[in-house]
């Protein structure tokens, strides 16, 4: 069965940021439960990527399950324009409670990506409602990732990142060096001297400025400094700039604090949120902005979007589910938990030569590596070790489910440093 399956998907299927000419290994699942996937040839991995970081509350969820089930029973879909459905005001009424107060507005999106789509277009059409259509442009921080569509990628990395062959296709977006201080670290005055000289330049060019709170994710796997974040805000703030954050990665407990602009206890003017919101069961995201962000966007009329699987039942039912089993569990427990075990099951990295540095927070250890490894060897290595684990670039990282036991955790992290043991020695 898995050499036919695996031959059929070769046959037709393009798998993300992969190429069809020199192909990477793939291992066929048949089943998940638990933290566990379950392989075509009968063997077990524990996920330690809980699907892209997705998956908190592991897999067959039976509250998860039911919120499914009773929904299809009623109904899968219907147009969002016109019409309204308990799942999606349910679920804004949700969100709406477990952010800061200013962010009383919800835009459901397809997608993480898409979710910054709306998020750059509230933007910009905020300004237009101002009167002030010039500001046309987004501040941001080298070493961001910010999704695969066209507006998401132009405020993505544009040197280091995944996009630099649709450069030209893109809108060019204000660049600023990525944030210094590590999240230990303190702030120093000249760190935020490049963001001062852009505002002070072209600050009535800029819309907004964007950034991922305290962890850039797929953009280098980084932490960074609180202070650096709450004085971003202050100086961007005093230009008149729109703050948005993208906590589609890091949203929903992941670092510690509910939502990772806690550590450094600021609020923007628009939320990008997605990911773990379905706990891992459909795609979804939103955009949550105040309520003078959204008065602004209707001077000009309606906001300019409009998905046509915008606040599917399905997705919204479940996404309630999911953030209302979160918030009923000692989550702030479960993923200091991770944080404990990742450390120490990671500590025996940071003394192998090929690795250059080891860094946790909260339920997301990494391993960056000094060079780039044989990415095929290194992900066979792991899933003989019994791990799933999905590298990328210099990094080896693990975000698992919360739900990750000692013992799973235990085979993570060993895998991880067992499989650069063997593949990058």
């Amino acid at each position: 069965m898995r050499d036919d399956l695996v031959s059929r998907d070769r046959a037709h299927l393009w798998h993300p940021y992969s190429s069809i000419t020199d192909q990477a290994p793939l291992w066929p699942v048949v089943d998940a439960h638990g933290t566990r996937l379950v392989l075509a040839d009968g063997r077990e991995l524990v996920d330690g990527m809980a699907s892209w970081w997705a998956a908190i509350h592991g897999y067959r969820h039976p509250v998860l399950d039911r919120a499914l089930h009773d929904q299809v029973d009623r109904f899968s879909h219907v147009m969002f324009g016109g019409l309204t459905h308990e799942p999606a005001v349910a679920l804004g009424e949700l969100l709406v409670r477990i952010t800061p107060a200013p962010l009383n507005r919800v835009f459901f999106a397809d997608s993480g990506s898409v979710a910054v789509e709306v998020a750059v277009k509230m933007a910009l059409q905020y300004w237009q409602g101002r009167g002030e259509p010039g500001r046309d442009r987004l501040l941001t921080v080298r070493g961001g990732y910010h999704g695969d569509t066209a507006g998401a990628m132009s405020i993505c990395d544009p040197d280091t990142g995944m996009h630099g062959l649709f450069r030209s296709y893109l809108a060019q977006q204000v660049f600023v060096d990525r944030p210094r201080p590590g999240y230990e670290d303190s702030l120093r005055p000249e760190d935020l001297d490049q963001v001062r000289a852009v505002l002070e330049e072209q600050g009535e060019r800029l819309a907004a400025v964007i950034i991922e709170p305290i962890v850039q994710g797929a953009g280098g796997m980084r932490f960074y400094a609180p202070d650096y974040l709450r004085a971003l805000v202050g100086l961007c703030r005093s230009y008149g700039v729109l703050v948005l954050f993208d906590e589609i990665a890091t949203g929903f407990g992941r670092t510690g604090t509910l939502f990772a602009m806690e550590h450094a206890d600021v609020v923007p003017d628009v939320l990008c949120v997605g990911k773990a919101l379905t706990g891992g069961t459909m795609t979804l995201g939103a955009t949550l902005c105040t309520q003078e962000v959204a008065e602004g966007i209707c001077r000009v009329g309606g906001f300019m979007h409009g998905p046509t699987f915008m606040a599917n039942p399905l997705a919204c039912a479940v996404a309630r589910a999911s953030v209302e089993l979160l918030l009923d569990r000692p989550w702030q427990a479960d993923v200091q938990r991770l944080e404990r075990h990742l450390s120490e099951g990671l500590a025996a990295a940071a003394d192998l030569p090929a690795v250059a540095e080891v860094r946790v927070l909260g339920g997301i250890g990494v391993v960056e590596l000094a060079d780039p490894p044989d990415a095929a060897r290194l992900q066979t290595a792991l899933v003989d070790r019994g791990a799933w684990v999905r590298p990328f670039g210099r990094l080896v990282y693990a975000m698992p489910p919360y739900v990750s036991t000692p013992d799973d955790l235990a085979v993570v992290t060993s895998a991880m440093v067992g499989a650069i043991r063997e593949v990058c020695a």
